[in-house]
């Protein structure tokens, strides 16, 4: 609580009065070497306006004080107030934090007290007054810097939210494939220093936050209108920088855990590419909840045999024809003889460890498969076309017609 203060006498407020000018100029030198940063500001034209309003705004609350009164003296008038505000949100812009004008408020305190004290005191002001204007300057001071604060964080959240907008439009750009000068002039004003490569993840919503914990922290989130993931539920779309070589693998390990789907890392104004790698990944169902995230670049032939769906069954149907003529449990064990033989080229203890047979049963089953295919399985046509219809394998007892 302020202490009330009895009017000066005319005389006491005259000598303050005058003591001004160079009150204002001595806290501004002040300021100067206690907060280097401000420096600059201080110099030239720049600096004669700031002891102007130094100056003013002590003028302004001499007046209160000398008046008398508490709570009107501790009080800054609305323009003060406004003028706090501002210079607070003007540190914010510039980059700084509080620190500094907070530094500057304490040692103008402490220049203006010591001052003007000073003069009040050689105009034949008493020691309890002179205590008790003591009270009234820091409680004045104290309400300046808290509207500099209010300033300072208002201006830090309205601009975080500005650039959160800016950053999420930017990740909407480069997922539909924004033009190239579009893209730059967007991370521009984001002011987002672009990388050399961009990496889609693609995640369950409730665990993208966890995971940014360990990505690059220039990572952009899509947030609404994500294209074409209206169909695949409730997921997160990261797009994580210079992800690629090493740095790929620290980035799946800090997935580890999480049902994910990591696409390649390609140019960043190319993410769009990468975008579209995961997502058909996803489509594929490829992904495994138990198996942690998905590498894309590790299933590459999956994805290129799985792009067309149709065709790689009727390539199935064509190619595994021969079988039509055994019963379903031999063509069962045929085909994936077939398959086994066609990953191993043909050699046998392999096959058979592969699938847990003695050797002659390979060679029996291989014999039943030249008979049915003859010549063709020496075809290197047909066994191109083999081992492209038998890279995926599979369902489990599904013959030809099902499979179609």
């Amino acid at each position: 609580m302020t202490p009330d203060l009895a009017p000066f006498p005319e005389a006491v407020a005259e000598a303050m009065r005058a003591e001004l000018p160079k009150v204002a100029e001595r806290a501004v030198e002040e300021i100067i070497v206690a907060v280097p940063s401000y420096a600059d500001a201080f110099l030239g034209p720049m600096g004669r306006k700031i002891s102007s309003a130094v100056e003013l705004t002590l003028r302004g609350f001499l007046q209160l004080a000398a008046a008398g009164g508490n709570a009107d003296a501790a009080t800054p008038g609305g323009s003060v107030v406004e003028a706090a505000y501002a210079l607070g949100r003007g540190e914010a812009r510039s980059g700084r934090s509080m620190d500094a004008l907070l530094a500057a408020y304490r040692v103008g305190a402490r220049v203006s007290w010591r001052d003007m004290s000073a003069a009040a005191v050689a105009a034949g002001l008493g020691p309890e007054p002179v205590a008790r204007f003591a009270e009234l300057v820091f409680a004045y001071i104290d309400r300046l810097s808290a509207a500099s604060v209010a300033g300072h964080a208002d201006e830090l959240a309205s601009s975080g939210r500005a650039r959160q907008r800016l950053l999420e439009r930017l990740a909407h750009g480069l997922l539909t494939g924004s033009p190239h000068t579009e893209l730059a002039a967007m991370a521009e004003r984001a002011e987002w220093v672009p990388p050399r490569t961009l990496t889609v993840v693609l995640l369950p919503e409730g665990r993208a936050r966890g995971a940014l914990v360990s990505l690059d922290p220039r990572t952009l989130v899509a947030a609404e209108d994500v294209p074409d993931l209206d169909r695949t539920g409730d997921l997160a779309v990261l797009l994580v920088p210079d992800a690629e070589g090493a740095a790929r693998g620290a980035l799946l390990r800090g997935l580890g855990g999480r049902e994910a789907v990591v696409g390649p890392a390609r140019p960043w104004r190319n993410a769009q590419a990468s975008y579209g790698r995961a997502l058909r990944a996803l489509r594929l169902g490829m992904i495994s909840v138990d198996a942690g995230p998905l590498d894309t670049d590790a299933h590459l032939a999956e994805l290129v045999l799985r792009a067309d769906e149709e065709a790689l069954a009727d390539l199935r149907a064509r190619v595994l024809a021969p079988l039509e003529s055994v019963g379903p449990t031999a063509r069962e064990k045929l085909t994936e003889t077939l398959r086994s033989w066609l990953m191993h080229q043909g050699r046998r203890d392999q096959v058979a460890a592969a699938l847990f047979v003695h050797p002659q049963t390979v060679r029996y089953r291989m014999t039943q498969l030249r008979e049915l295919y003859g010549s063709r399985l020496e075809e290197p046509r047909t066994v191109l076309d083999l081992t492209v219809a038998l890279g995926v394998a599979l369902p489990t007892a599904a013959p030809p017609d099902d499979v179609r």
